[in-house]
């Protein structure tokens, strides 16, 4: 499970992290589920919201589907194949427990992701495809109350330098 903000490098990290480690690994995450959903539920108040200001406001049926995503990653993990995830904690401890609750009994890696807030909106901008404010509102809030087997820092390091070091940590 990698946690990180918007534009803090945990893509990268984890195309890397395929690319290292031995096994055939899946990457989804996040963003994998807001692309599956239907158009209407990112202009809806019960979906996913983006403010102008980079704040993401989530509704009651964004979290339904979520529900039911994070139980379907969970069963595919139960059922063999090996996942890592590429998540925002928008609630940190919240959205933690969230997981901890669908993954028990699997053995996770719980890594945090930090980025300096400015290097990370300097990714936001050239980027192009984020909302602005995004990076710095999620840099810090997105790691509140989470604990973690292990932290990497994407701010001067890179993305190959952050996957070899959680895959030294990969049983």
């Amino acid at each position: 499970m990698i946690n990180g903000g918007s534009s803090s490098g945990k893509s990268g990290i984890i195309r890397c992290l395929q690319a290292v480690l031995p096994d055939p690994w899946l990457a989804l995450g996040t963003d994998t589920l807001v692309e599956a959903m239907p158009a209407s539920l990112q202009t809806s108040e019960g979906g996913i919201g983006f403010a102008a200001d980079g704040e993401v406001v989530v509704g009651p049926e964004f979290r339904r589907l979520e529900a039911a995503w994070i139980e379907g990653v969970a069963a595919m993990a139960r059922a063999g194949a090996r996942v890592v995830v590429d998540e925002v904690f928008l609630g940190g401890a919240s959205s933690q427990r969230r997981w901890l609750d669908a993954l028990d009994g699997l053995r996770v890696l719980w890594v945090g992701v930090r980025c300096d807030a400015a290097v990370a909106a300097g990714r936001e901008v050239a980027r192009g495809d984020r909302t602005v404010g995004m990076a710095a509102t999620q840099a810090e809030s997105v790691h509140r109350g989470v604990r973690y087997d292990l932290e990497v820092d994407s701010t001067h390091a890179e993305a190959m330098e952050c996957a070899r070091a959680v895959a030294a940590h990969v049983v």
